[in-house]
């Protein structure tokens, strides 16, 4: 017989926050599947195990377990291996009720099986079983829930239980619509539809991560401070309430030097912009001519960003989305690294990518045998776009149209002798 001891959930490490905006509702999922409500230092960690036909499958010491963000959004589904199948758990948030964290407990086998919960009391869509629990040592209050083949259960925690009088739980939104509601607030800033879909994902997860965890500590980062509310305020979020906010860190960092200071003062205009303060983005584009004519700030275009595969997801959201932007269209410059060779010959499409701080740009590369051609439409006031380093000779500043662009280089080819090493 094993023993099962507590475990916690270490939210430092690789778990993932999930929540429910507009509300405190926050949970930490580990990558085995346990949750953690955030709620007091007390909060008890939700464990989960699989009775299958063979033996108790334990997730935190399984060593086929998966785990993914659906869509890059804060929706964790974790699959644990058990005979003819998976254990497919997915656990999301919702406002409802003050908050419930849902998990749900899907049988993708051909055998049935059960699956035990323990560490807090949960709302259940149906009665636990009452039967003893064998071949394996469970804490007090442990339920237990059998899952026919291909069938589903749900169970939720509650993060404000007083609020429930029946410990049945309620109709609640599927993770697919959770997920959709997601996207539909992220895409709010920028929709990015790349070949390298790990990317967009990237992307998602990371505006997901700033709108249930907030900006970072300005007094540690004031740039990525910066960065991280003006995304918050292209998300939605009120810009108006951050604009005190701001003031004191762009004096902090004016007459500093690099160009992560003028992505932040470009960033913090559009938020001014947004906030309706055009006197604040008057003075914030003051500060980054001054900034140009002192030497320490760049000129539009003039700084090139570095490649695709330089990205590395920081502290700062708003830092890393800003980048991933910055090499789509870097104010009117198209592309300004060319098209990544992993993306040539695949469609692909980017929509309200800022070029400017009352202005955006989407456009659409389709390929025409090895040439692309570019459809794009622009608003707010109209930018000269081009794409230097994809066809120099196109320019456009219409504000929408298509072209052929020219045919990007074809990556060399390395002779047969000279890959194996016959030189």
């Amino acid at each position: 017989m094993s023993a099962v001891g507590a475990t916690d959930v270490d939210e430092t490490a690789d778990s993932t926050l999930i929540g429910a905006t507009g509300t405190p509702c926050r949970a930490w999922v580990s990558p085995w599947g346990d949750v953690v409500p955030v709620r007091d230092s007390d909060s008890p960690t939700v464990q989960w195990f699989v009775a299958a036909e063979d033996r108790w499958h334990l997730p935190a010491s399984e060593p086929a377990v998966r785990q993914r963000r659906i869509e890059g959004t804060p929706v964790v589904e974790t699959r644990v291996k058990v005979p003819e199948g998976d254990a497919i758990q997915r656990v999301w948030s919702v406002p409802d009720a003050g908050g419930l964290t849902v998990i749900e407990i899907e049988n993708a086998s051909v055998l049935p099986f059960a699956v035990a919960f323990a560490g807090a009391r949960l709302l259940t869509e149906r009665p636990p079983v009452d039967v003893p629990i064998r071949g394996i040592d469970l804490p007090d209050g442990t339920i237990v829930l059998p899952v026919a083949h291909t069938a589903s259960i749900r169970v939720a925690i509650p993060h404000d239980p007083s609020r429930f009088t029946t410990w049945a739980l309620p109709t609640l939104a599927p993770a697919m619509a959770v997920v959709r509601g997601w996207e539909t607030i992220v895409h709010r800033a920028s929709r990015l539809v790349l070949p390298d879909a790990g990317l967009g994902e990237a992307v998602t997860a990371a505006r997901s991560d700033l709108l249930l965890a907030g900006p970072l500590d300005v007094g540690i980062d004031p740039i990525g401070f910066l960065l991280d509310v003006a995304e918050l305020g292209r998300l939605g979020d009120d810009a108006d309430a951050w604009m005190p906010e701001i003031v004191e860190p762009i004096a902090s960092i004016a007459r500093s030097d690099g160009p992560e200071v003028d992505l932040a003062l470009r960033a913090c205009e559009r938020l001014a912009v947004a906030a309706s303060d055009d006197r604040a983005a008057g003075d914030i584009a003051k500060i980054r001519e001054r900034r140009v004519r002192d030497g320490r700030g760049t000129v539009s275009g003039s700084e090139k960003p570095s490649s695709f595969s330089d990205l590395r997801r920081g502290e700062s959201v708003g830092r890393f989305v800003a980048q991933v932007e910055q090499r789509i269209a870097d104010e009117g410059r198209l592309l300004p690294l060319g098209i990544p060779r992993r993306w040539l010959g695949s469609n692909f499409e980017v929509h309200g990518v800022p070029t400017g701080p009352r202005s955006t740009v989407g456009f659409a590369v389709r390929w025409h045998g090895d040439r692309p051609a570019v459809l794009w439409e622009q608003h707010g006031p109209v930018q000269v776009l081009s794409a230097p380093a994809v066809d120099a000779e196109w320019s456009s500043d219409a504000s929408s149209g298509e072209a052929l662009w020219a045919a990007p280089p074809q990556p060399k080819r390395i002779g047969v002798a000279i890959a194996l090493g016959d030189r």
